[in-house]
């Protein structure tokens, strides 16, 4: 096993997100790996937890990637953050990234967790689950 594909997998990520239309349309630019520092905005997209495990086979190193996305929100109610959740998931599930380093093989969406927030923010995790193999192992 290798977590060498683990930060090219993100870069393929977040590229798929800043590039896709549906999603700007509406979070704006608003996707981040770091928060910026200052104001917050009313919503967002973040990257976020990861759980990776082996899966190598006899021919290529390979793993299992467990990621969280998140939306988060002050807008009160959960439609905006549901709208732009829905638009990352279209963006990820089943999505053929390009990584600068071994292959994809598949990504799905697994599952996701709307929540409020003690500060009353509204928060979706959702969990993607991507399958990578790298013959540089």
């Amino acid at each position: 096993m290798s977590y060498g594909m683990s930060a090219p997998l993100q870069a393929a990520v977040y590229t798929q997100l800043q590039a896709d239309a549906a999603l700007e349309a509406l979070v704006g630019d608003d996707i981040f790996d770091a928060m910026p520092s200052g104001a917050v905005p009313s919503i967002y997209v973040s990257l976020g937890p990861e759980f990776v495990t082996e899966a190598s086979d006899v021919e290529d190193g390979g793993a299992w990637h467990e990621f969280t996305i998140s939306v988060v929100t002050d807008v009160a109610g959960f439609q905006s953050a549901k709208e732009a959740a829905g638009a990352v998931s279209d963006a990820l599930d089943g999505a053929a990234l390009t990584l600068s380093r071994g292959r994809l093989v598949g990504l799905w969406f697994r599952k996701a967790k709307a929540k409020r927030e003690s500060n009353g923010a509204r928060r979706i995790d959702m969990t993607f689950r991507a399958r990578v193999e790298d013959d540089a192992a």
